[in-house]
């Protein structure tokens, strides 16, 4: 998904949409909706936008697609007050296998014809880099246990 498309998903898939957005943020909603229109010239959102959306919203895609965009990871680091357990590591182990699961079933579909499509590369790269985050996000949380 690129940066674009995550910000007009962000703002449409909030509850209420950019009619409950726009007042939060100081603009109205025809402005908002324009900001999360990827075919608009105009109105385009900015970084403070962007910055408050998931900050009222709590959704982090955004954030994701311009780290994958890039090449980059994203891992949310672990908040100060939670205590790391044997339990949380394990409820991650199993969204790893299943991340993994995904990873094996997009490589398999993809070369079940004999060859490899640039979408289906792009796909196998999403899924991928959803895979290596799990892997992150378990070593976090470990890292949080240490001591």
């Amino acid at each position: 998904m690129s940066p674009a498309d995550a910000f007009y998903h962000t703002v449409h898939d909030h509850p209420g949409g950019a009619e409950s957005l726009a007042p939060r943020m100081g603009m109205s909603s025809a402005i908002l909706r324009n900001k999360a229109d990827p075919k608009k010239d105009c109105n385009k959102p900015l970084l403070a936008d962007v910055d408050k959306v998931m900050g009222l919203t709590g959704d982090y895609r955004i954030l994701q697609a311009l780290a994958h965009k890039h090449g980059f990871l994203l891992v949310k680091a672990p908040e100060s007050c939670v205590i790391e357990t044997d339990m949380t590591v394990l409820e991650h182990m199993a969204s790893l296998m299943m991340a993994q699961g995904r990873f094996a079933q997009e490589i398999h579909t993809a070369l079940a014809d004999g060859g490899l499509t640039d979408e289906e590369m792009k796909s196998i790269e999403l899924v991928g880099q959803d895979f290596m985050t799990e892997v992150l996000e378990i070593q976090q949380r470990l890292r949080g246990m240490v001591g």
